[in-house]
């Protein structure tokens, strides 16, 4: 079985020990939670149009078509909800991610799925025509939206394939596997430049307007898409979370207690690419959520998959909404979402590999 480390004050041996590391760790979980419906209701009131408490639960309840409403319901509800969405589907799959390849390092953004998904995106917005300029909002959009999420999908599918063919044919360990996703993130990004290179003026202004991972074109219906996939997904990962524990003990260990490893491996990495796929064709290449999160919520919660998956939708969220709220309202002028995340996981990654050197030289 998994060892968490963070048990060792408090030893689940007897029942009593058992609960209290349990109420601790759900604790947790709980305050974030509770941290994150504030943080929402405290965005839905920020901005010019200033809101109260009582007037926003006001009108999330009774919409009386007025400007205040308009307002919380056609502007802010839908991007402070797209912003948690996204953030919890990108937290998930990191984690599990992590988990499946036993690697801290392994992440969507990390292991090349991103860019892979933004590239079949931006051959969608270029060979058919689904990159328009907007001439009544401030930027551009995509207006077919399905074209995009298919080729996003497709591509995503095409980096998690090499990597499972990679895990197959070689003895690979989970140094290599986080080099060769950084490999075909760099393969991709050098198709990205090709495709900006020839693209027309307007699909190169939509292409690049979409990869800074933007939530200005979030909308109602894909904010549908994001959480029907997010809920089926993540209750599948909640599911198999015993099974991710005994993955994360070892190949061995895993097999020991039954778990058909090829199979939970290819379905978990399937599955992630799919969420990934989803967010970036909807809200652009937004990097770093699915490391960032997992690994504050196993700082303070350990190993265990049972509080880790939950815990990463919930951190994973928080950190998207912070983010959007430093872009948004703290920052001017305002910077998209994808560039915050960026600036707080790129020195977190980098933590990260210096710790591990550590560890190893000890």
């Amino acid at each position: 079985m998994l060892i968490d480390r963070s048990a060792n004050n408090d030893s689940p041996a007897t029942k009593e020990g058992y609960l209290r590391y349990s109420r601790r760790k759900t604790g947790f979980i709980i305050a974030c939670t509770v941290l994150l419906v504030a943080l929402s209701i405290i965005t839905i009131g920020l901005g010019s149009t200033g809101l109260s408490l009582s007037e926003i639960m006001h009108y999330i309840f009774h919409p009386d078509g007025s400007w205040s409403s308009t307002v919380v319901w056609d502007l802010r509800l839908k991007y402070v909800f797209t912003a948690v969405a996204a953030g919890a589907a990108l937290g998930i799959a990191g984690a599990v991610m992590q988990s499946i390849l036993r690697n801290p390092l392994a992440s969507p953004f990390t292991l090349g799925l991103s860019n892979a998904a933004a590239f079949g995106a931006s051959l969608a917005i270029i060979f058919m025509d689904a990159g328009v300029f907007a001439s009544n909002s401030t930027g551009y959009d995509i207006n077919n939206t399905a074209a995009v999420t298919v080729m996003a999908f497709v591509f995503a599918m095409v980096a998690t394939g090499v990597m499972l063919l990679m895990v197959k044919m070689t003895e690979c360990t989970p140094e290599t596997i986080v080099l060769a996703g950084m490999a075909i993130s760099s393969i991709f990004s050098a198709g990205l430049a090709f495709l900006q290179y020839i693209a027309s003026d307007v699909a190169l202004s939509a292409i690049v307007y979409w990869q800074f991972g933007s939530l200005s074109k979030a909308s109602w219906d894909n904010l549908a898409i994001i959480v029907i996939a997010l809920l089926a997904i993540s209750s599948y990962f909640l599911y198999k979370r015993w099974d991710l524990n005994a993955m994360e003990s070892g190949e061995d260990v895993a097999r020991g207690l039954g778990v058909n490893i090829r199979l939970t491996r290819f379905l978990v990495l399937t599955l992630s690419a799919v969420l990934t796929a989803i967010v970036v064709s909807f809200c652009g290449v937004i990097g770093f959520i699915g490391l960032v999160g997992p690994h504050i919520v196993k700082r303070l919660v350990g190993n265990d998959n049972r509080y880790v998956l939950t815990g990463s939708i919930v951190m994973g969220a928080l950190v998207m909404l912070l983010s959007y709220v430093v872009g948004t309202y703290v920052i001017f002028p305002t910077i998209p979402v994808g560039i915050i995340t960026s600036a707080i996981g790129g020195p977190l990654f980098i933590a990260i590999l210096l710790k591990g050197r550590r560890r190893s030289t000890v």
